[in-house]
């Protein structure tokens, strides 16, 4: 048995008639998460966790038709029990658990496993069948403990108010940029770009609190950021804002930082691992928790990743898909050493 199939639109529950994270237009889309790979325009209704809704409003449409749920919250959908459980990927990001006649399907969008002080943190959802990513799914991707991780970027902070520099930090606007909000905050004052400001609203329109953080712009002085915090989207890096800035020393967060190093890209200073996926025993880690006869593997090292749960004795099977085109994969890995 089966209640979710894969079809040119995108994961089908066809005894639920409707779609999970759909790349065409559906009738009734069940959205994971706000990342644009995931929660795309063009569907006629949306159904999503109820902090995924103002970020589907202002990336896609502010008139859309959204139905909104609860982490632990159930509804039935033609004979379905829907529910949606925390995937510890970005603000309101959840996993979708589906139940037919006591089968359990469970497609997890993005998520990490470790707690990062502002997603919900991830819970693991028993169930037959289950949709994993493998964005980072090789054993050479480990990421540090989020302590460690952000001591050592308080450390390349300070490191640069001692030479009077200020810290730009290049990072996704939705999901990395509020993480290094609340990791960083009271180390100075923070500044980030209209794109990751108007996310921030977004966030905070559910009662979630930000560190406060002020606009940056080509007419902010440089007096104001010399010494401070500023965090961009990827788009800008190496653009003039950058330039204008007072000695900026630029740091990439990805989580392709930890094998490949800063170094790949010009106009960068330092790399750090910041990635809001699973790490390799993070993915594992999951898939285990679940219990699940079924691993489907999706956008990633699928090969390996699923090849290596085979051999362990988890029946798995790769999956295309249409997800991976933002997030960490926005900054991307090079394809030589010159770009």
């Amino acid at each position: 048995m089966s209640i979710i199939t894969f079809t040119n639109k995108g994961i089908y529950c066809p005894q639920g008639k409707f779609y999970i994270d759909p790349w065409l237009p559906v009738d009734h889309a069940v959205i994971t998460h706000g990342h644009a790979d995931h929660a795309r325009r063009g569907s006629k209704h949306y159904l999503c966790h109820k902090y995924t809704e103002p970020i589907l409003r202002l990336r896609i449409d502010p008139a859309l038709s959204i139905s909104t749920l609860d982490y632990n919250e159930t509804i039935f959908i033609n004979g379905v029990k829907l529910s949606m459980f925390p995937a510890g990927h970005i603000v309101g990001s959840a996993q979708i658990r589906l139940e037919y006649e006591g089968y359990v399907a469970v497609i997890s969008g993005d998520y990490k496993t470790e707690y990062d002080g502002i997603s919900t943190a991830f819970e693991p959802v028993r169930c037959n069948e289950f949709v994993t990513e493998s964005t980072f799914g090789l054993p050479i991707y480990n990421w540090l403990p989020q302590h460690e991780l952000f001591g050592g970027i308080r450390d390349w902070i300070a490191n640069n108010q001692l030479q009077d520099k200020t810290s730009v930090f290049i990072a996704y606007s939705l999901g990395k940029a509020q993480r290094l909000m609340k990791g960083l905050e009271g180390t100075a004052k923070l500044f980030v770009h209209n794109s990751i400001n108007n996310l921030n609203k977004a966030i905070e329109s559910n009662g979630i609190v930000l560190p406060q953080a002020e606009l940056v712009t080509m007419e902010t002085p440089r007096t104001e950021t010399q010494n401070q915090v500023v965090i961009l989207p990827p788009a800008l890096l190496g653009t003039n804002l950058i330039k204008k800035l007072s000695s900026a020393s630029v740091a990439i967060c990805s989580g392709w930082m930890q094998v490949r190093g800063s170094r790949r890209w010009q106009a960068a200073d330092a790399g750090f691992a910041v990635s809001d996926h699973a790490d390799w025993s993070g993915l594992l880690s999951a898939i285990k928790a679940t219990g699940a006869e079924k691993v489907y593997v999706t956008h990633g090292s699928t090969a390996t990743f699923s090849k290596y749960l085979n051999e362990i004795g988890i029946e798995a099977a790769e999956v295309a898909t249409q997800y991976g085109k933002e997030d960490d994969e926005e900054i991307g890995e090079p394809k030589n050493e010159e770009e």
